[in-house]
């Protein structure tokens, strides 16, 4: 199928149809990674056309299909085989796609035409554990947690704890640059990892050593972290680890309002305490988590914290949170809310909510403090325009002295797909545009991936620029993960936004 076709089919029983297999390519990647480790059959391979990007399911559940089936799946054993994939597809003119366990949603991992895609999922070894380095060493296919697992054994965590864990390899959080539930104690993963492997797209590998800091030019472990796949596949990583503190103690809050609570995370923040959780709800999302509590009749903001470490470092933070707390108005409450976040803290409700029907979406960004406020009742007010019943609600769960990540939770009701997506479409326009106009990042954990690639020439500005000029330079073919971060799609490629731009829409890069 050529590339004009491909951008033509927009459902499933069409790509069925049309799906032709090349024989003679599936047998040449199999001298590679052997024969039973090719995926060709349509249905298995229909299977990786997507991530968890909320708009390419909702196009599944109509019957569509928002980018292509890849042309074969690939499962390789090792690094050399990942090599010997890439530098056979960059002979031929093929275009390559990284695959972790698709937790992503941004649709960093969906085929836009004529792309392999490479399920790394087999390279899932912990090479080694070095505790008197406090680092641990792991292919790139390797659960999440599972390696939490293997660590807490040993007394240790990586302090990554993505609500996605059990679903996403530790390559993925380290391509998206991702995030977790106690990154204001220990940092997002551009923070934890400390060296990595990587095949580039000309087949050779690339390896930065892991050593506490260096000074020896531009980072090249930056420009792979947050790579999402374009600039090469990261086939090992090294991360910190920490030793599995001896205490934790959470603390519930009631405050008057938000200003009080975002006031509260700031000056702790800034007082140089270290919590290993923070969560702060608006009106809506502390509502639906406090009913039947007293302490929030009177002052209806949730807030919720955690400390960990010595008896003495819990002791101290936590009093001193409390005494912050208690300036902003603050009170104590039962810890009831905490502790039905801790028993779900894994737990994806997205999913819930496609089944019923609902067009359920998460977008989260950053802002400096200072921002916070007009940029959350800006966008709160601006979204509950585009539909009357639409579900809005918010949450600070990644704090810094700087500012935070705002969280958001858009749902609109059941309706059919060619009314719903020009609606999600737009509710992410009002987002990012209000988010950059406000002087924030449209991105925190999530990554970029295809769908916010409207939006990375605003946010980067001249940077995209740069950007791209290293993936010409490392990449001229444009062979690895084409189309993503708001870097030049390959000529042909589908737009997986075409008819759905909402109003207003698709100028986000101008």
């Amino acid at each position: 199928m050529d590339a004009s076709t491909i951008g033509t089919i927009d459902t499933i029983a069409a790509a069925r149809r049309h799906d032709r297999v090349d024989t003679g390519l599936a047998e040449a990647f199999g001298q590679i990674v052997g024969a039973q480790q090719v995926i060709t059959a349509f249905d298995a391979r229909l299977a990786y056309a997507r991530d968890r990007l909320p708009f390419a399911v909702f196009r599944e559940r109509a019957g569509g299909i928002a980018g292509a089936v890849p042309r074969l799946v690939l499962r390789p054993a090792d690094a050399a085989q990942v090599a010997a994939i890439v530098r056979h597809a960059c002979a031929n003119g093929i275009p390559v796609i990284p695959y972790g366990s698709g937790s992503g949603v941004l649709g960093g991992a969906i085929a836009l035409g004529g792309e392999v895609l490479v399920d790394l999922r087999r390279l899932d070894r912990i090479v080694a554990i070095h505790p008197l380095d406090a680092m641990v060493t792991v292919e790139c296919g390797m659960n999440g947690a599972r390696l939490e697992a293997a660590l807490d054994a040993q007394g240790l965590t990586t302090g990554h704890l993505p609500q996605s864990i059990e679903i996403s390899t530790v390559g993925g959080w380290v391509a998206c640059r991702g995030g977790g539930q106690a990154s204001s104690r220990y940092g997002k993963i551009e923070d934890i990892v400390v060296g990595l492997k990587a095949v580039l797209p000309d087949g050779r590998s690339i390896e930065v050593r892991p050593v506490a800091r260096r000074s020896v030019g531009p980072s090249i472990l930056d420009l792979l972290v947050g790579s999402e796949g374009v600039f090469g596949i990261i086939t090992e990583v090294t991360l910190r680890v920490w030793k599995k503190p001896a205490l934790e103690r959470a603390v519930v809050l009631a405050f008057p309002s938000l200003p009080a609570a975002w006031g509260c995370a700031r000056e702790m923040m800034q007082a140089e305490l270290r919590p290993q959780i923070v969560r702060i709800y608006d009106h809506v999302e502390s509502a639906e988590r406090t009913r039947d509590l007293a302490p929030f009749e009177t002052r209806p903001i949730l807030a919720m914290m955690a400390f960990c470490g010595s008896e003495p470092m819990v002791a101290a933070e936590s009093s001193t949170a409390l005494a912050i707390a208690a300036a902003f108005d603050g009170r104590q409450a039962p810890l009831g809310p905490f502790e039905h976040w801790q028993q779900n803290r894994y737990v994806a409700y997205s999913q819930k909510w496609h089944a019923a029907g609902y067009f359920n979406d998460t977008i989260e960004v950053t802002a400096n403090w200072s921002a916070i406020p007009a940029l959350y009742e800006a966008i709160a007010l601006a979204v509950r325009q585009v539909h009357p019943l639409l579900h809005f609600g918010a949450h600070w769960s990644h704090v810094y002295p700087e500012g935070a990540c705002q969280y958001m939770t858009v749902r609109l009701p059941p309706m059919d797909a060619q009314t719903a997506l020009p609606l999600h479409a737009e509710l992410w326009q009002v987002v990012q545009d209000l988010t950059l106009a406000h002087g924030g990042s449209i991105a925190h954990h999530h990554g970029a991936g295809l769908f916010r690639g409207p939006w990375m020439g605003r946010e980067l500005g001249t940077g995209l620029d740069v950007l791209q000029a290293i993936k010409d330079a490392l990449d001229p073919g444009n062979l690895l993960n084409p189309g993503k971060l708001g870097l030049r799609p390959r000529a042909g490629a589908k737009d997986i936004r075409q008819g759905f731009t909402g109003r207003g829409a698709g100028h986000g890069g101008d």
